[in-house]
C-alpha cells in the first residue's frame, strides 16, 4: 500500500506517528487516537524500552507479523528521513511551548520596561521644583495663541560649589531675565533681555505661602528690576508682574535656573563652543582664556556668564551680549545631531534639566512640558531673535550705575512683540504677499487711513470691552476724554460677546472720524469696519476692545521693522565676544 492509499484507508500516517520526547530528545514511535483501541500493553510508554510492534493486517489477507521497526538513534528523525504533516502539526507543540516561553519573556521585558520608563518618568517628575504662582501667569499657554515664558537666572549661591561666589547667604535676585516671546505660528520668537539694574516699578505681589495662606508683599517705587525676586520674600510671580508692568505683555509661564544649571547643562551636551576675540583674564568670575574658539563645561562655562569685565565697556549690557552668544551656542548644541541621537547625552540632557529647574505649577510636569516643547520643537534656530530692552544710563545719577527704559526705541520694539512680528528677515512675509490678492486688500484697507482726520471734539464713539482687561471700557473713556479731547465719547461696558481683535466700525460719513481715532489709539487698517450706508449726525462709532487690547495708549498696530540702534543676534550665528 503507498501512503497516499493508506492515509485514505484509515488517516494514519506511520511518519505521523514518531514525535520528540521532550524527556530523552529522541523521536519515538506513538500511536494517535485511531490506535486507541489497541491494547495498552502494545503501546510503549514515554521512558520505557522500545517493543516491536505488528502492523495493521491488509484486508483478505492472513495475518503476519510485522518486520521489526529500528529504534532510532538520538538525534536521527522519523525513518526515512521523512516529516508528514501530522508530524509538524504534533511536533510543533515542541515549537509552541517555545514561543510561549520566549513570548512570555518578551512580554516581561516589555512590562519591565513600561515600568522602568514610568519610574525613570516618575522620577524625572521629582526633579522638578515647581512654584505656584497664583494669578501672576495667564493660566497657561493655548495653541492658537503666542506663548510667553519668564527666564529667569537667579544669583543665589545654594548648591554645592557655589559659596565662594559673592554673599552665599543671599536670597538671591533675578540676576538673568529673558523673555521668551514664541509667535501664533510657531515659526519665530523673540528673547528680550531685561537688564538687572534697569530703574523700575515693583508693583504689589500676592506670593503663596508654605502653610497655604497668601501674603501680599507691597510694590515698591524707583528700584532695581532684580529686586523684584528674592527680596522681601518676593516670589517669581512678582518677577512676572513687573515684566508685565515695564512691557504690557502678560506672562504665561516662568522657568528659574541656579548656576548649577549652568554648569551642569553645559557638561550635559559635552561643552558649549565659545570664541573670544581676545585674551581674557577675570579675576572676579575666574575667566582665563586665550583668543580664539574654546568648548567650555561646568565651572568654566558658568564664569563665562558671570564675567562683567572681561568684554564690551565692562557693564551689564555687555555681560547680557555675552550670555546671549552663550545660550545661542547652547541652543545650537542640544539641537545638533551629535546631541540628539546620543542615548547617553540626552538622557543626562533630561536628568539635568529637569533637576536644574523650577517652574510654576502650570508647567509642573514632564507631560506639561513635553506638550510646551512640542509647540517648539519645529522651529529653526535662524528665526530666533535674541534682543535687549532699550536703554540709556539714569540720567539722575552722577556715577553711572543703573539704567531706565529708552522709551523712544523701546516702544515699537515692544509694539513688535505685543503684535506678534518677528525680527528676523527670514519671517518678512510681506515681501513674499505683495502680489497676493492678501496684499491688495490689505492696500485697500490701508487707504482708509489716509485722508483728513477729524478734530478730537468731533469724534463720537461708544466703547465696549469685547475681550481686554478687566476695566478697559472705562480706562480708554478716560484717557481719550482727558488725555485726547474726545469728549463725545460714552463707555457702554462689556460687548455681547468676545472678539480676538479690536474693532471699529463706523459709516462711510465718519470716515474722517475713526481716521483719527485709529490714529490716537495706533488702530491697525484691519481694525476698521466700515458700514454700507452713512450714519445720522450724531450717531457715534462702535469701538469694541478685542484680546488684542492691552490697555489705553498702547498702540495695537505694530511696526514692522526694529528701531535703528536696537541690539540684535540670531541664534544661529556664531559671534565672537570682544
Amino acid at each position: 500500500m503507498d501512503a497516499q492509499s493508506r492515509r485514505r484507508a484509515d488517516e494514519i500516517d506511520p511518519a505521523d506517528q514518531w514525535v520528540l520526547n521532550p524527556r530523552t530528545g529522541n523521536y519515538e514511535l506513538r500511536l494517535d487516537s485511531s490506535a486507541a483501541q489497541q491494547s495498552q500493553q502494545q503501546r510503549p510508554s514515554v521512558g520505557a524500552p522500545r517493543r516491536t510492534r505488528t502492523a495493521p493486517a491488509a484486508p483478505a489477507a492472513p495475518e503476519a507479523p510485522s518486520p521489526v521497526v529500528p529504534g532510532p538513534r538520538r538525534g536521527d528523525g522519523p525513518p526515512g528521513g521523512r516529516r508528514g504533516g501530522r508530524s509538524r502539526r504534533i511536533g510543533g507543540g515542541g515549537r509552541k511551548k517555545a514561543l510561549m516561553i520566549t513570548g512570555g519573556t518578551l512580554a516581561f521585558l516589555l512590562v519591565g520596561g513600561s515600568l522602568a520608563a514610568y519610574l525613570y518618568y516618575d522620577h524625572l517628575n521629582g526633579n522638578l521644583n515647581v512654584t505656584d504662582i497664583g494669578s501672576a501667569g495667564s493660566g497657561g499657554f493655548k495653541k492658537d495663541q503666542p506663548i510667553n515664558i519668564l527666564v529667569i537666572g537667579t544669583d543665589k549661591r545654594s548648591g554645592a560649589g557655589n559659596e565662594g561666589y559673592g554673599d552665599k547667604d543671599s536670597v538671591g535676585h533675578a540676576d538673568t531675565t529673558i523673555l521668551f516671546h514664541v509667535s501664533k505660528d510657531r515659526s519665530n520668537a523673540t528673547a528680550l533681555s531685561i537688564p538687572r539694574d534697569l530703574i523700575t516699578s515693583v508693583p504689589d505681589c500676592p506670593t503663596k505661602q508654605p502653610d497655604g495662606s497668601t501674603k501680599n508683599i507691597p510694590g515698591e517705587k524707583g528700584t532695581r528690576f532684580n529686586t523684584s525676586l528674592g527680596q522681601s520674600g518676593r516670589d517669581p510671580g512678582c518677577t512676572m508682574r513687573t515684566v508685565k508692568e515695564i512691557t504690557g505683555i502678560q506672562v504665561d509661564h516662568f522657568m528659574m535656573v541656579d548656576f548649577n544649571a549652568v554648569k551642569n547643562l553645559s557638561t550635559a551636551v559635552g561643552g558649549v563652543p565659545v570664541c573670544l576675540e581676545k585674551d581674557v583674564n577675570d579675576k572676579d568670575s575666574k575667566l582665563k582664556l586665550s583668543a580664539g574658539e574654546h568648548r567650555l563645561a561646568g565651572e568654566d562655562a558658568l564664569a563665562f556668564v558671570r564675567t562683567r569685565h572681561a568684554f564690551g565697556n565692562q557693564s551689564d549690557l555687555d555681560r547680557i551680549k555675552t550670555q546671549q552668544q552663550f545660550l545661542g551656542s547652547m541652543m545650537r548644541e542640544m539641537k545638533s545631531k551629535e546631541t540628539l541621537t546620543s542615548p547617553k547625552k540626552f538622557l543626562s540632557l533630561a536628568e539635568v534639566a529637569t533637576k536644574s529647574l523650577t517652574v510654576d505649577s502650570g508647567i509642573g510636569s514632564i507631560d506639561k512640558l513635553t506638550d510646551l516643547a512640542g509647540e517648539l520643537k519645529d522651529m529653526n534656530l535662524k528665526n530666533i531673535s535674541f534682543t535687549t530692552l532699550p536703554v540709556v544710563d539714569n540720567p539722575a545719577e552722577k556715577v553711572k550705575a543703573t539704567v531706565v527704559v529708552n522709551q523712544a526705541q523701546a516702544d515699537p520694539l515692544l509694539q513688535m512683540i505685543r503684535g506678534d512680528v518677528s525680527l528676523t528677515e527670514v519671517e518678512k512675509k510681506e515681501k513674499a504677499a505683495k502680489e497676493s490678492a492678501e496684499a491688495q486688500d490689505k492696500a485697500k484697507q490701508d487707504a482708509l487711513l489716509q485722508g483728513e482726520k477729524a478734530p478730537a471734539g468731533d469724534v463720537r464713539v461708544d466703547i465696549r470691552n469685547g475681550g481686554g482687561p478687566a476695566g478697559s471700557a472705562s480706562t480708554t473713556l478716560n484717557w481719550l476724554q482727558n488725555s485726547k479731547g474726545v469728549n463725545k465719547a460714552s463707555n457702554l461696558g462689556n460687548a455681547p460677546a468676545k472678539i480676538p481683535a479690536t474693532q471699529l466700525e463706523f459709516a462711510p460719513n465718519q470716515a474722517a472720524q475713526a481716521r483719527a481715532l485709529a490714529d490716537m489709539m495706533g488702530l491697525p487698517a484691519t481694525a476698521l469696519k466700515v458700514a454700507a450706508a452713512d450714519a445720522g449726525p450724531k450717531t457715534p462709532m462702535k469701538l469694541t476692545l478685542g484680546a488684542d487690547f492691552k490697555g489705553a495708549g498702547i498702540a495695537l498696530n505694530a511696526p514692522t521693522e526694529a528701531p535703528e540702534g536696537v541690539q540684535r543676534v540670531e541664534a544661529d550665528k556664531a559671534i565672537c565676544a570682544k
